[in-house]
């Protein structure tokens, strides 16, 4: 064997929609949304080694012979009786399984030693740029690979971020009470006769025709409310039902912007006719005790007050410590300046996509609208990112082993019990297909990270 190191939400029509930019970690078990985002096996070169392996005839001879007998003592022919297929027939009628096989046998082991002799740690899949193998030649295959590079972590003890604010103002907390009022506003029907103003609530009924596309669907609803002067609210809408009244019928033009949530809308043009049902105001509660004990297990106002408080600083403290992390990881990458596989960083970028679609799905998008998705853009857009948290994952495995970070199989089972709740999977069933696909791994490669970065924030100075 001859070894070389050579470098190598949902939206009506009538609304405003501002949908967020899908967060792109991705497993590719969601088949469901059979969407299309293959990008080819490009290699970073700075880290990257190609490795020649040369198997001498005897040894592919041996290991032929072997295979073929295997086939032989199995096969089912017509015309022979099992285990009775001469040898010859046998090599004919299944040459490429059999050469298949022989590189089964023959690469693994032979690569892993190649590797370990190079003392590399090998990531991704090694790309076979070179094969060569006949029966009674010798096996000779070149592949390149790309391996974890060595880099110093001298100094990491240094690297600082400041600490994410944790306070609580007092117009956040005002803030959060009037979400709860609004979450408790009664709609009821306006008895008096006058038109629409802003904050009222227009109940509707309405037909729609996108113009300049005789085979779109028109767009049709009964009885919803539009809030006139609403913040999800277009704003042709608004100014067509300001002023009217119960009974009136109103004809709207409405241009949808390009970054409309339903992609039928999105940058088109539609004529609308609207009957006007009735108009709905809404009434908020007064903040007293009677709210408090509505809202759930509150003796008083001041105990729903004192509680929130103390809901929002633990929130609060949470936020401020990712954020922390967040500077504190683009800290250490700026600061240790190696290079990343590339095979590692389009894992990432799959399983940043992976999460984004989820939620999209969770959000309502069907599958015909996800393969609609231009996915080499959005690839591309999450490529710096993914890159980044590459970096920041090899250097927190790298303090991990210097801080003698361990993870315990209680922290494993802990994590286990969460994911085995939200999955509704019994544990067992979860933790033995976690450890045939390698998620146990992950997970507590993982916990490790995390804990490395807990380690370092309480570090921080306040």
């Amino acid at each position: 064997m001859r070894l070389e190191g050579k470098t190598l939400s949902s939206s009506t029509p009538l609304e405003n929609s501002n949908p967020e930019t899908a967060e792109t970690h991705h497993d590719h078990d969601h088949a469901e949304h059979e969407h299309n985002h293959a990008h080819g096996p490009v290699l970073n070169p700075e880290c990257t080694r190609e490795l020649t392996i040369d198997v001498p005839p005897e040894e592919v001879a041996k290991s032929w012979s072997k295979a073929a007998g295997q086939y032989r003592k199995y096969a089912r022919i017509p015309g022979f009786r099992p285990g009775k297929v001469p040898e010859t027939v046998v090599r004919r009628r299944f040459a490429a399984e059999i050469r298949k096989e022989v590189l089964d046998t023959l690469l693994p082991e032979r690569f892993t030693q190649a590797v370990n002799e190079l003392k590399l740690r090998p990531v991704g899949q090694p790309q076979v740029t070179e094969l060569s193998l006949e029966e009674g030649a010798s096996l000779h295959v070149k592949a390149a690979f790309e391996f974890i590079p060595e880099f110093a972590i001298d100094g990491y003890k240094d690297v600082t971020a400041a600490k994410s604010s944790a306070e609580v103002t007092e117009e956040e907390f005002k803030q959060e009470l009037e979400q709860l009022r609004d979450s408790r506003a009664i709609i009821e029907p306006v008895e008096e006769d006058r038109p629409l103003a802003d904050g009222d609530w227009a109940q509707i009924s309405y037909k729609g025709q996108i113009e300049g596309d005789a085979d779109a669907k028109p767009i049709s609803a009964e009885e919803v409310l539009v809030e006139v002067g609403g913040k999800n609210t277009l704003e042709a809408f608004t100014t067509a039902l300001r002023g009217a009244k119960t009974g009136q019928e109103l004809k709207v033009e409405v241009v949808y912007p390009a970054d409309y949530a339903e992609a039928n809308l999105a940058g088109k043009s539609a004529a609308f006719e609207i009957e006007v049902k009735g108009i709905k105001k809404r009434t908020l509660p007064e903040l007293n005790d009677d709210f408090a004990k509505e809202l759930g297990q509150y003796e008083s106002y001041a105990d729903l007050e004192a509680k929130v408080r103390e809901y929002m600083t633990s929130r609060k403290n949470h936020n401020a410590e990712a954020e922390t992390k967040e500077k504190l990881y683009a800290a250490l990458a700026e600061k240790f300046n190696f290079p990343v596989p590339e095979s590692l960083v389009q894992e990432q970028i799959d399983a940043r996509l992976e999460r984004g679609l989820r939620a999209l799905a969770m959000q309502g998008m069907s599958a015909d609208q996800m393969r609609q998705l231009d996915f080499t853009r959005l690839r591309e857009a999450q490529r710096a990112s993914a890159a980044v948290e590459v970096k920041t994952n090899l250097i927190l495995d790298r303090i991990a082993g210097e801080e003698n970070i361990i993870v315990s199989d209680e922290d494993v089972d802990k994590e286990l019990q969460i994911a085995a709740l939200q999955s509704r999977e019994p544990i067992d069933t979860l933790k033995a297909r976690l450890t045939q696909e390698g998620g146990l791994a992950r997970i507590r490669e993982q916990l490790k990270r995390e804990k490395t970065a807990s380690v370092l924030y309480e570090r921080l100075p306040a």
